[in-house]
């Protein structure tokens, strides 16, 4: 059971969608979401052979303006442009504990 630096109550980890991370804010990847479309299956293992896997650290490293699109998303050592729509299958936890 972990608890906070005051040794309070546990905390829990965040999951959230990759395109709901604040630019520059590193997180790691917990999974890719499953869709039911043919089109979105096709995008997720695209997204999964390029390395959205878990375990891996990720982060923002700039979004476009209007709207927040394309984002451009660090993992690894290579920077993708991801649509937000791509960037929401991928669920990520906030903080990484390898990155660099």
């Amino acid at each position: 059971m972990r608890t906070n630096d005051f040794g309070a109550a546990p905390t829990t980890a965040v999951a959230l969608s990759l395109d709901q991370l604040p630019d520059n804010q590193w997180a790691t990847v917990l999974d890719v979401a499953r869709p039911d479309s043919a089109d979105d299956r096709d995008l997720v293992l695209r997204l999964t052979e390029i390395g959205f896997v878990p375990g891996e650290a990720v982060r923002i490293v700039a979004s476009g303006i209007p709207g927040r699109e394309p984002l451009a998303v660090r993992l690894g050592r290579t920077t993708f442009a991801l649509r937000r729509h791509e960037a929401a299958l991928i669920h990520v936890t906030p903080g990484a504990a390898n990155h660099g």
